[in-house]
């Protein structure tokens, strides 16, 4: 029987396929998130580690756990591993790519309607003090039709936000390390721009790119003083791509109309002063929450585990190892 420990719970499709490959497993059945302490103990004996995004894999956490092989981390991104290390000490870390493309995609599209409309700021209202009914001047927002969507990070998110607001007749514009493939710009009808570029002429930016050294902070003072003052700011992305306290300091001084965000600087603790503004929108990182995308991953993580403990092939490897 080999071991698998998960240090959060998984949609029921995850530990099933565990059940049905009659594979030993563990599950940290806690409140909230797992310790270090809770962690460290854990892994000690195990040869795979399923965790979440949330879950911090550091040298200490690798160290304390010499069976172990595989970290399955369940997210596209893979921050929270110290993947280097884990390559040196020959653990495979891996990811789940791909299929919450669709649903973060979505979710953004939902955040930049809701900010241009005003919608929660709306809800807000109807759920307080109400209004005194309809005026010509009375809570007014914008049209999407015609307005410039500026996208920085054109992967497969970035690609289907476009798609999806090519639908409410918006020009895009993006920026990355290198253009996409004339045909596929073509199909988005997406220009290619230096970053100045895109930040400064859009009227609404929303950020795809992953973090890296280069990406922290890709947002700061000096981007938020060249954006439009009408712009609106979406990152569904990762926090650090933003300095919060710079994004502060712009909302204060008007230099964009608003924000809305699903991942933080310091997640997932939340700048306090970002909560006093009506044109900041706030979502607990629910890009890809969707049963769907959930189930997906569940699926990707669970037959990784189950392949390289049958010594058969493992997909998503992300730090290099072959």
């Amino acid at each position: 029987m080999s071991k698998i420990y998960l240090s959060a719970k998984l949609p029921e499709l995850g530990t099933q396929l565990l059940k049905e490959a009659a594979l030993e497993y563990k599950v940290f059945e806690g409140t909230g998130l797992i310790s270090k302490k809770e962690l460290l103990k854990n892994v000690a004996d195990c040869e795979v580690l399923i965790c979440p995004l949330s879950t911090q894999v550091d040298r200490e956490v690798i160290d304390a756990a010499p069976n172990l092989k595989l970290i399955a981390n369940f997210g596209a991104g893979f921050n929270n591993i110290d993947a280097a290390y884990a390559k040196e000490q020959k653990i495979y870390v891996t990811n789940t790519p791909v299929v919450s493309t669709n649903a973060t995609a979505e979710l953004t599209a939902g955040l930049i309607i809701a900010l241009s409309r005003r919608i929660v700021e709306g809800d807000r209202l109807m759920h307080h003090e109400g209004f005194e009914g309809w005026a010509p001047l009375f809570f007014l927002g914008h049209e999407l039709k015609d307005k410039t969507l500026g996208i920085i990070g054109m992967g497969q998110i970035g690609q289907a936000l476009g798609k999806m607001m090519q639908a409410f007749g918006m020009k895009l514009i993006y920026n990355q390390r290198h253009p996409l493939a004339s045909e596929v710009e073509e199909s988005l009808q997406a220009t290619y721009l230096s970053q100045a570029e895109v930040i400064q002429q859009a009227d609404v930016l929303s950020l795809h790119a992953p973090l890296t050294e280069a990406t922290h902070h890709l947002l700061s003072s000096e981007s938020f003083s060249q954006m439009k003052d009408s712009a609106f700011l979406i990152n569904a992305a990762r926090g650090p791509l933003i300095d919060e306290v710079a994004l502060v300091e712009a909302l204060k001084n008007h230099q964009l109309a608003g924000a809305a965000l699903d991942v933080y600087e310091f997640e997932p603790k939340v700048t306090e002063a970002l909560k006093d503004f009506d044109n900041v929108i706030l979502t607990p990182h629910i890009g890809n929450a969707s049963v769907e995308a959930r189930d997906q991953m569940a699926e990707i993580v669970a037959k990784n585990a189950i392949a390289l403990l049958n010594q058969q092939p493992i997909k998503y490897i992300v730090n290099g190892l072959t």
